[in-house]
């Protein structure tokens, strides 16, 4: 049985390698394949394809986020593993080995999973309304011993209008700490770097290139730790993301057409799921759409499909055509046309809208928003200014808002996205590994699990898939 590392390269596509000789590397003595992904092409989707070998229709996670009907409430970012169906790798790993030892930093749905050692983003949440860096981890002593030594989880570079390479550093030096310290057979990492420029920026802009290459020098000291103890290296990413400029409110048309209904609270409009006809859970270039009177759905259908960006509207037969076909799934799914997304707003007037829309506040938004990533692109100065001022409160103790976020300008300033599947498969996924032992020219996604059993000694290698 044989140690695997397994990398998440965010956003790593085969143009982009041509910036990577590191990550390149890895391949020399095994092989390169393209990669392919499932619908939704998000994080969580694909991620969990990967670790279960289902679609998912199988496994229930369409999306990073979606309608919970029983609660009626829209969340986004879970981080609950049972959430989850399926068998999972580690899971099919220990029937044949039962003593496999698993770690996951920073793959998501991590919580409550049943692996030897767990890292995830938690910040600390004050009873007065303050949030600090930090992270989960499980067994509770891996807290200390990584940032003891690393310092606390850089949370404001992992997401938000800092984002940075610095969290990507962080998470290979736990990677690396755990490695060293433990040495499981099986290990995750997560590197989300090129999720940030290339969503700000485009991955045509010069910025892309410069984050693919810095993640490239970051990710060698890994890559090394790894070769020298002998581990099987495999480098993947859940979709590529493209040039996209176009945001599409989907929810402004249902409320203008009297199907999406709000709530006004202190002055701020708040989305009502519990008696609109119909509103959209956006997630990059797809939306759940959630009709509840199953009578709507012909109407919501042909009213979604004259909207300029939208370039598929899915029933429950089309969703079935892509394994997307899940209770937790929309009445409708939507999919954008190659240079647009959707955006999540449902406010008619920016006076109106709730206070989190400014900030970077991913819990409570109905939906994903990429704006999140600059400081307001209409003034960029006053935005920092703000920011400043807040830091200044919370040292001093003070509650503080970090309203930094645009609305529809910084929509507007998005130049990147993704979640269709891929046109290009220059633009799509890629699968790196440094054992040629399974090589072949393309896997699909659903393939993964059984290609890292096989990797590890644990099972034949996966028959040709056809997604």
């Amino acid at each position: 049985m044989k140690p695997l590392l397994v990398l998440d390269v965010v956003g790593l596509t085969p143009r982009l390698l041509d910036h990577m000789p590191r990550l390149s590397a890895v391949a020399d003595s095994g092989f390169r394949a393209s990669l392919g992904t499932v619908l939704p092409a998000v994080t969580c989707s694909v991620q969990s394809t990967f670790l279960t070998g289902e679609l998912p229709s199988g496994h229930g996670i369409v999306g990073n986020g979606w309608y919970f009907r029983d609660l009626g409430e829209v969340f986004l970012w879970r981080q609950h593993n049972a959430l989850v169906g399926g068998d999972k790798l580690w899971h099919a790993a220990r029937r044949v080995e039962p003593d496999y030892t698993v770690a996951n930093v920073c793959w998501w749905y991590a919580m409550g999973a049943d692996v030897n050692w767990t890292v995830t983003p938690r910040p600390v949440y004050h009873a007065d309304g303050r949030k600090d860096p930090d992270c989960y981890t499980d067994p509770p002593e891996l807290h200390d011993a990584l940032t003891g030594r690393l310092g606390a989880f850089p949370l404001f570079s992992y997401w938000g209008a800092n984002a940075g390479i610095t969290s990507t550093a962080w998470i290979t030096k736990a990677t690396m700490q755990i490695m060293a310290d433990h040495s499981p057979d099986l290990t995750l990492a997560y590197l989300p770097h090129l999720d940030y420029d290339l969503q700000r920026f485009g991955p045509s802009a010069p910025q892309a290139a410069a984050a693919a290459a810095e993640l490239d020098a970051t990710v060698g000291p890994l890559l090394d730790a790894a070769t020298a103890r002998g581990a099987t290296i495999v480098a993947l990413s859940e979709y590529g993301i493209t040039d996209a400029s176009r945001p599409v409110d989907v929810n402004r048309l249902l409320r203008a057409e009297g199907l999406l209904r709000v709530y006004t609270q202190a002055g701020m409009e708040y989305l009502d799921p519990w008696t609109s006809r119909a509103f959209a859970v956006a997630d990059h270039q797809v939306a759940h759409v959630y009709v509840r009177d199953p009578a709507d759905v012909p109407v919501v259908a042909k009213l979604l499909g004259g909207l300029a960006g939208v370039a598929e509207v899915l029933d429950r037969d089309g969703q079935q055509a892509y394994g997307l076909d899940h209770e937790r799934s929309g009445e409708l799914v939507l999919v954008a046309e190659p240079d647009a997304w959707f955006t999540y707003y449902y406010w008619l007037n920016d006076d109106a809208a709730p206070d989190f829309a400014r900030l970077v506040d991913i819990h409570r938004k109905p939906g994903y928003d990429p704006a999140e990533l600059f400081f307001d692109p209409a003034n960029p100065g006053a935005a920092k200014g703000r920011a400043a001022l807040a830091l200044l409160r919370k040292k001093v103790g003070m509650r503080y808002l970090m309203s930094v976020v645009g609305l529809d300008a910084g929509a507007k300033a998005v130049r990147g996205s993704h979640g269709r599947l891929p046109a290009d498969p220059l633009d799509g996924p890629v699968l790196l590994c440094s054992d040629p032992a399974a090589a072949r020219d393309h896997f699909a996604a659903t393939d993964v699990k059984g290609l890292l059993l096989h990797l590890a000694g644990l099972g034949d290698p996966p028959a040709v898939g056809t997604r």
